[in-house]
């Protein structure tokens, strides 16, 4: 069956139109970019060709090989943008017609003087000329004009014979239009027309104008800062369009001003006038390679009808299991059933300002429970709540948008500014999550993934000997080995058992790095470069422990410390300087005790040397009853 393509498309497409959806050849397919995949594409009309962008969501139209080599495709939605001086097509959306099909044709890369010439020889063979209204360019003349565009069409023996005659009038004479007058006007002002909309995804930064619709799904709050140049402050505010694409936009200083109030969350705006720059990823969790700064002739403007057909919100959800794989610093979507909520305990930042944590636990079908830590504002709001539901017998379900992974004693995450928190929502996974949890999934057993609520006798925990840590070579792969192991502790070393400690907060984490007097009353942090009254006291033992095939040691910090000797490090440090023998005896009453370790294993590299460190997460007594009843489940 003859395939006809659209005669033409290359130059309409490049002269402006976007609206004629035609039939074109994909000539070639070729793969480039190396932080993210995209496609390019040699498009063909059978006469001229041009090279085009794929936009990244239809990637998958390459990959599934519905759109390849020789396929005959309609474009959709598209549009020419200017890339390092050349014209490059962006398509956004395409069907394919034919799959398969012979090259047509004969193209010729498209060049932009091909359309100047289609636009001067309209239709020589009829005779008709067409008039041009900007013929008097320059202020020439009507008649030079004339003589230039016979130059143009004629050959040259021709155009010089007509050159030479003195009575030449033109076939068609355009009338004379007076040039404009600009007097007392101000300067000429640039083509105002409003720019046309298009997806987030089609967005580059080598567009000149350009418009996006999109809601609100996260706004920042505003920080101030200082720098080499100067105090300044800063707020950004993620945007989802309704074709799921996504991107930040960020405000400085007066722009600030301008856009701060006006900007709420759920609420739809029309957007334009900004520049893009590459993305920053350590702090920005959204798949897209680009960000939108907003400028002084930016225009935000609140859309007054709502738009369903743009989300409220896009999520991502990872199952709690797959978070143990996850790189630390990750930011994540995860929803889960609250099953317990701790109380809010305040916490000194770095900046000395006071401000709150609270610790709850999430539990999901994957087998696995995860710590979840609430910062500042979301404790008094979000997690006050989930705690008078918890109180009341209720296990709302919540769904975490933009958590931040830490592997911290185990995996748990945090909430950062960005976090949003979505108590009992009404999307189809919270539904499945609900009547999972409510038939059956209550009572079925989980493991924790985080240090707090990491039990001693779990069935899903790994039970490794003494010397099976070497054996095996646990800890000597690329990720950490977790075991459980029962010993009994032989050995405490008490000359550096604690380090004086930074209480200060850095993000959602307290420093903790070692302090250092200032002075006869004070403390300083190399690190916070902050002075303060009183410095934190926190364990670093070091511990041998052992069992009937062999010993090994480990590091125990603050809360496994605590567990095992039974005292804050501050107050065991106090007794040491109070009476030494009574802290040594106080020691060696810890010694010998059996216990559970939970132990994370991994090797490090201290100066050229390769060792494998061995750091206890939990320290449970052993609790004789249970611990019978699995060694009578191993021998049956």
């Amino acid at each position: 069956m003859p395939v006809n393509l659209t005669p033409n498309a290359i130059a309409a497409i490049n002269g402006g139109d976007v609206n004629s959806k035609p039939l074109v050849q994909v000539v070639d397919i070729k793969l480039i970019g190396s932080t993210q995949e995209r496609y390019r594409l040699l498009l063909s009309d059978s006469a001229a060709s041009q090279h085009a962008m794929l936009a990244t969501q239809l990637n998958d139209l390459v990959k599934s090989g519905r759109v390849r080599k020789g396929a005959v495709v309609q474009l959709i939605d598209y549009i020419c943008s200017t890339v390092q001086n050349r014209k490059i097509i962006v398509v956004l959306n395409m069907e394919t017609i034919v799959p398969d099909c012979e090259l047509i044709g004969n193209p010729k890369v498209y060049a932009e003087s091909d359309a100047v010439a289609q636009k001067v020889l309209p239709n020589m063979n009829s005779g008709n000329v067409q008039s041009f209204h900007n013929n008097n360019i320059n202020g020439r003349h009507p008649v030079q004009n004339a003589r230039n565009f016979q130059s143009a069409v004629q050959p040259p023996s021709q155009a010089n014979t007509m050159q030479n005659m003195q009575s030449f009038r033109p076939a068609v004479q355009p009338p004379y239009q007076p040039p404009p007058n600009y007097r007392n006007r101000g300067p000429i002002m640039k083509n105002e027309a409003p720019a046309r909309i298009i997806p987030i995804a089609a967005l580059n930064p080598y567009q000149g104008r350009w418009a996006i619709k999109a809601r609100v799904t996260a706004k920042g709050d505003l920080r101030r800062y200082n720098n080499a140049r100067g105090d300044g402050k800063v707020f950004s505010f993620d945007l989802l369009d309704s074709d799921g694409g996504e991107i930040r936009v960020t405000c400085f200083n007066a722009v600030v001003d301008r856009f701060f109030d006006i900007i709420e969350i759920g609420k739809v705006y029309l957007i334009s006038k900004g520049s893009l720059k590459p993305a920053q990823k350590n702090f920005n969790h959204l798949k897209n390679e680009w960000e939108i700064l907003l400028e002084a002739t930016s225009t935000v403007d609140v859309c007054p009808e709502e738009d369903a057909s743009i989300p409220q919100q896009q999520f991502s959800f990872r199952p709690i299991s797959d978070i143990e794989i996850v790189e630390s610093n990750s930011i994540i979507d995860v929803i889960g059933v609250v099953v317990s909520v701790n109380p809010s305990v305040p916490i000194l930042r770095k900046n000395g300002m006071e401000t709150q944590r609270r610790i709850l636990n999430l539990k999901d079908g994957s087998g696995r429970t995860v710590e979840l830590t609430l910062w500042g504002e979301f404790c008094n709001r979000e997690g006050q709540k989930l705690h008078e539901m918890i109180d009341f017998g209720c296990f709302p379900v919540l769904a975490v948008k933009a958590g931040k992974v830490s592997d911290f004693s185990g995996k748990s995450i945090g909430t950062v500014s960005s976090t949003q928190l979505f108590i009992n929502p009404d999307i189809p996974e919270a539904c499945s999550l609900r009547s999972w949890f409510d038939f059956g999934g209550k009572d079925a057993a989980s493991l924790s993934i985080s240090r707090e609520i990491m039990p001693g006798g779990s069935k899903n925990e790994i039970r490794k000997t003494v010397s099976q840590i070497k054996a095996e070579g646990l800890g000597r792969s690329d990720k950490p080995d977790w075991v459980t192991v029962k010993a009994t502790v032989s050995f405490i070393k008490t000359d550096t058992f604690c380090y004086t400690a930074c209480p200060l907060m850095i993000g959602d984490r307290q420093c903790n790095k070692k302090a250092v007097r200032s002075g006869n009353t004070r403390w300083l942090c190399d690190r916070c470069n902050q002075e303060f009254e009183e410095c934190e006291y926190r364990y670093l033992l070091q511990v041998q422990i052992q069992d009937h095939t062999g010993l090994t040691w480990v590091t125990a910090f603050q809360e496994t410390g605590e567990e095992i000797l039974g005292f804050s490090a501050k107050e065991l440090f106090m007794l040491k300087k109070q009476d030494d023998e009574r802290f040594a005896e106080t020691v060696r009453s810890k010694l010998f005790y059996q216990f559970l370790f939970r132990l994370k294993i991994k090797e490090e590299t201290y100066g050229d040397e390769q060792r494998v460190k061995i750091t206890v997460v939990k320290a449970d007594k052993v609790n004789y009853s249970l611990e019978s009843q699995h060694m009578l489940d191993l021998i049956s």
